[in-house]
């Protein structure tokens, strides 16, 4: 046994319509695993069901060699996880300290334990301040801490970023991710945003209408997406309209080597950084972000179709200025093309 959760066949159903419809899923021993999917997608639910806080219609989920639901039932303060929320949902009214050692017992309430935990989690000396005195980000550590506490086998996070600002999330989720390295326990985290999900990851499940669309490491996702959904969830995608042959397709900006043969038309994905800009009239530049590293390019082909590049290019262009395509990528996802998009 190497997983630290196992899912399987898992459905729950609200009303008429499933929440999450045959979920399988493994989360190694040790693994960060990130879900990722757009609000309503089942991915906080998924994380609740395999915490014992909702109870799966059919299916099972067990916790190391232990079935916690399925052919058994076992509830959530007996499954030997934890649990961050978005709010970090600490006890006002009590100090930190008090916060922590909240799922002790009173044997392992002890002082040292708790500033242990609290060193850990870089808030060493906070131990007899009140919650409300700390900022968004040391609260959430607080949260982390006194999940940690118990010292579970598997920790659960439910978007714990999503109140902060943009900086702080950055700063904290890096923070995160390096103490929960060094404890090294399995962790399923529920995120939203990509960049998010990828830097936390280890694997990325990617869920749409309570289905997982795809499991796989972030390269994976990004590089090779099962469909053209999640090609475009995972990143920006051109998908361009396509003809196959073999393992070349002929679109409006040319022949694109393509990673599965076909015979046809295809909807091939072309990420805008696979784009090389240089002289010439393939397209005309419609709109220009520049970002100091690189800059972001609408273009527009001469079919009216439009698309996005990418370019590190020193030479920034301006818009309405003529340019040439040249695709750089090695060979690109290519899917037999929807009958409504010809």
């Amino acid at each position: 046994m190497n997983h630290a959760v196992l899912v399987a066949g898992v459905s729950l159903r609200y009303t008429a319509d499933p929440v999450l419809e045959g979920i399988d899923l493994t989360v190694n021993t040790g693994e960060f695993m990130s879900l990722l999917g757009p609000s309503g997608s089942g991915k906080t639910t998924l994380l609740r069901v395999i915490a014992g806080l909702e109870r799966p219609d059919r299916g099972s989920v067990s916790i190391g060699d232990a079935v916690v639901a399925g052919s058994s039932w076992v509830p959530p303060e007996r499954r030997s996880v934890g649990m961050v929320f978005q709010d970090g949902a600490l006890f006002p009214h009590l100090t930190v300290g008090e916060n922590v050692g909240f799922g002790l017992s009173k044997a392992q309430r002890s002082t040292a334990r708790i500033a242990e935990l609290l060193d850990m989690v870089d808030l060493g000396g906070l131990q007899d301040r009140r919650p409300g005195t700390l900022s968004g980000g040391q609260q959430q550590r607080v949260a982390l801490a006194r999940a940690l506490a118990p010292s579970p086998s598997v920790l659960l996070l439910d978007e714990p970023f999503s109140a902060l600002d943009t900086s702080l999330r950055v700063q904290l989720r890096g923070e995160i991710r390096r103490i929960l390295t060094e404890v090294g326990i399995s962790v399923v985290f529920v995120t939203h945003d990509q960049d998010e999900a990828f830097v936390m990851g280890d694997r990325v499940a990617v869920l749409r209408g309570g289905r997982i669309e795809q499991v796989g490491t972030p390269s994976q996702l990004y590089r090779k997406p099962a469909t053209p959904w999640v090609a475009s969830f995972v990143g920006e995608a051109n998908l361009l309209a396509g003809h196959a042959s073999g393992h070349i397709a002929t679109t409006d900006i040319g022949q694109i080597p393509i990673s599965s043969a076909g015979d046809g038309p295809v909807d091939v994905m072309v990420r805008p950084e696979h784009l090389k800009l240089g002289p010439g009239d393939d397209a005309e530049v419609t709109a220009v972000e520049y970002y100091g590293h690189d800059a972001r390019y609408e273009l527009t082909l001469p079919s009216g179709s439009r698309i996005a590049a990418r370019d590190t290019d020193v030479v920034v262009r301006a818009r309405g200025q003529q340019v040439a395509i040249s695709y750089i990528g090695d060979d690109a996802p290519a899917w037999p093309a929807a009958p409504s998009t010809r």
